[in-house]
């Protein structure tokens, strides 16, 4: 029985997410938020999406829960749809993963991803009724329904947005063969951009972040150049992240596109506490550039639920990730890469200035270096006191010079290794001692 990560439940479809489990989820989601309830379903384009969405489906129905099919939809647009509707929901998606692997993201009414303690009580339903099969068995049996609801999240984000800015900005698309298309491709025409070129705009179910994406984003940079863009966009598979590029095919990714935003709503005065949240993973340099500018940065763990929670407690309205994850919680509860590939569109229209001259001057980045290991049982083998001393030891010797972090997964079997120093050849070596500790143990 696999459990929930960080971002939901996540593992090889049909091998460790099974149709049966998916099943199992939704009875034991229906048992906590109550029979005749609406669910919302939607999906990214994996070949296994419609088999897990069928599954799940059938548990919420079999629970009495009505479910509505949205199909193929973005993460952030069926928060949006959970919110603005006042009904749980789920996203059949591994993200920025592989097609062979899949995942279940579960959506309160309010459009907030579970907490932990809402997590480890559906796990323990999930464990019960995945164990025994015994349930409990009525005629309340609710209906499946496909119905497209896209046009409500589109004319959400073109209120938001007021596109006024957006018109005739020049616009590279990678779509990443995933979920925002094509309704990436509605949402920009109807902002009045020219969409000039595109790339994962063909998904088959394999193809999925496949070179392709906010993983990959060269290809974008080289077709932003060759088709003139103005800018480029890139997505991950369900778009909840936003990795850009810019006129002068620059990569911009999360730290840089936070600390875009974070000066221009300090600027309108919109920027909640003049602070915003941001994750472990960033940049020590974006930091202390905000710092100099009276802008607060409050660190969370790696999740964008744990960046909504570190604003909601300090009623922040700005927070994000590296990853691309960046959430504004006057419009929205998740991490949403259309919504902030928008108002990004928006900022650059309403200050008549090329995006490569808004990035001139921005933060020093400390060198930094990101490893994943491909390690099963991470936890585990970074709890050895050898591991986690030896780990230690090195942290220390940086003391306020750099960063080191490793943590497992939580979403696939690695462990994940960040080193920031003063030197690009100290954060390498680091690296590599790190990584040679982690191997000498799971080699034995």
């Amino acid at each position: 029985m696999i459990s929930f990560g960080t971002d939901g439940i996540r593992g090889v479809a049909n091998a460790e997410l099974t149709p049966e489990l998916a099943l199992a989820l939704g009875v034991a989601y229906m048992s906590i938020v109550g029979s005749k309830s609406d669910v919302l379903i939607a999906r990214d384009t994996r070949i296994s999406g419609t088999m897990l969405s069928a599954a799940l489906g059938a548990g919420l129905a079999s629970g009495g829960g009505n479910v509505i099919d949205v199909g193929v939809m973005p993460t952030g647009s069926l928060a949006f749809l959970c919110s603005s509707l006042g009904v749980p929901g789920a996203v059949i998606s591994a993200s920025h993963n592989p097609f062979f692997d899949n995942g279940i993201k579960i959506f309160g009414a309010g459009g907030r991803k579970l907490s932990d303690q809402e997590e480890r009580d559906l796990e323990r339903l999930l464990i019960e009724v995945g164990s025994s099969g015994v349930r409990e068995r009525s005629s309340d049996v609710g209906a499946i329904v496909s119905q497209d609801l896209s046009r409500a999240y589109i004319d959400h984000v073109i209120e938001v947005v007021q596109g006024a800015f957006t018109k005739d900005i020049k616009v590279a698309v990678d779509f990443a063969n995933g979920a925002s298309y094509p309704i990436a491709q509605h949402l920009l025409e109807a902002l009045g951009c020219k969409v000039v070129g595109s790339l994962g705009n063909d998904p088959d179910g394999y193809n999925i972040n496949l070179d392709v994406g906010s993983t990959a984003p060269q290809r974008l940079a080289h077709l932003v150049q060759e088709s003139g863009a103005d800018i480029g966009l890139a997505f991950d598979g369900d778009a909840d992240r936003l990795i850009a590029v810019s006129n002068m095919g620059e990569v911009v990714d999360g730290d840089n596109l936070l600390a875009l935003f974070a000066l221009d709503m300090a600027e309108r005065g919109v920027l909640a506490k003049d602070a915003l949240a941001i994750t472990v993973m960033s940049n020590m340099g974006l930091e202390l550039y905000l710092q100099e500018k009276g802008i607060r940065c409050f660190r969370t763990n790696v999740g964008d639920r744990y960046v909504l929670e570190a604003m909601e407690e300090h009623a922040l309205t700005l927070g994000g990730e590296q990853s691309g994850h960046i959430i504004f919680s006057q419009y929205a509860t998740t991490g949403d890469g259309l919504l902030s590939a928008a108002l990004l569109l928006e900022l650059i229209g309403r200050k008549q200035a090329s995006f490569s001259d808004l990035l001139e001057g921005s933060f020093k980045r400390y060198p930094q270096v990101l490893k994943n290991l491909p390690v099963k049982g991470g936890k585990e083998i970074l709890g050895l006191p050898e591991v986690a001393d030896a780990i230690s030891n090195l942290s220390g010797a940086l003391g306020d010079r750099g960063r080191v972090l490793v943590r497992p997964s939580g979403t696939e079997p690695v462990v994940r290794v960040m080193v920031e120093a003063l030197t690009q050849e100290l954060a390498d070596e680091l690296a590599l001692q790190i990584e040679e500790i982690i191997s000498s143990v799971t080699k034995e």
